[in-house]
């Protein structure tokens, strides 16, 4: 059993820097290696952290343009020759022993595509315990919310904190690019897991420290730019994914009835992520 982790990185060395030892102490328990492939971080921000990349066993890339979650995250994945992998973000920080449970499971079920480990969410100096996944088709879209942790069922897992079964990440073909730069990537990609008849799990005795405020999205980007992405992203998974007929014409009678009400509403990211979406199709 082989395992590696892979970290997305944009503009982000300073938390690196914070959470990088942890994670090598932990990797080092299972042999495994560290992948960290930096998203068109400018050149100092790359520079401090090709300097503090010292360890044999992290292999460190570079992207030239910041290109998204999903395409740096597949280009790590390319370079993983493990039986398993890792994801976490730069502002994520691994509790100890956080893989001994996860590995457990995917070693006794062949048939799982990964698992969702417990995140620690520290949002506005509050800890909010998510990872569990809730979500079902309503008015014509998939709408999805937080699950208590006491359960190991779920909708989807986090591409923050979660473990994959390499070889099936593959045949799935990853994570689609159309989402990036961010979100919903790891619910399509969940989606489509289990449409082909493979299992995901949460993981409640797997944990992680997420410091969601201090990373790249929200650093970088506006609430009206994260709410056009997220509803822009939303239609993309609709359309991508809806197969069934009956869902299929809820959503489109649904449709104008959410565009209308989002111009009363003068819900400009709505409007806007839709018409963002629908370019992305005509592309």
């Amino acid at each position: 059993m082989s395992i590696d982790i892979v970290i997305p990185n944009y503009n982000g060395f300073s938390l690196l820097r914070e959470n990088l030892p942890r994670i090598i102490e932990e990797i080092n328990e299972h042999e495994g290696s560290i992948i960290i492939v930096d998203d068109g971080s400018n050149k100092d921000e790359f520079e401090s952290l090709s300097n503090f990349v010292k360890d044999k066993n992290i292999l460190l890339l570079r992207n030239e343009r910041n290109s998204g979650f999903s395409s740096a995250v597949n280009r790590g994945m390319s370079k993983s020759n493990s039986d398993f992998v890792v994801l976490l973000n730069t502002d994520v920080l691994p509790e100890d022993n956080f893989l001994d449970a996860a590995i457990k499971d995917l070693l006794s079920d062949r048939n799982l595509f990964g698992i969702g480990f417990i995140d620690k969410s520290v949002e506005d100096g509050k800890t909010i315990l998510r990872g569990r996944g809730l979500a079902k088709w309503k008015k014509g879209f998939l709408v999805h919310r937080r699950g208590e942790v006491d359960k190991t069922d779920t909708f989807w897992i986090s591409g923050v904190s979660s473990i994959i079964t390499r070889e099936l990440f593959e045949k799935l073909s990853g994570f689609d690019s159309l989402y990036d730069p961010f979100y919903w990537e790891d619910i399509d990609l969940s989606y489509r897991a289990r449409k082909s008849g493979y299992k995901i799990e949460f993981e409640p005795k797997s944990v992680v420290i997420h410091k969601h405020y201090e990373g790249s999205i929200k650093k970088y980007f506006s609430n009206f730019q994260i709410n056009t992405i997220v509803y822009r992203n939303q239609f993309i998974f609709v359309w991508k994914n809806i197969t069934d007929s009956n869902l299929l014409l809820s959503h489109l009678l649904w449709l104008p009835y959410h565009l209308l009400t989002s111009i009363l509403r003068f819900d400009v990211p709505f409007l806007l992520g839709f018409l963002l979406a629908a370019a992305k199709y005509q592309d």
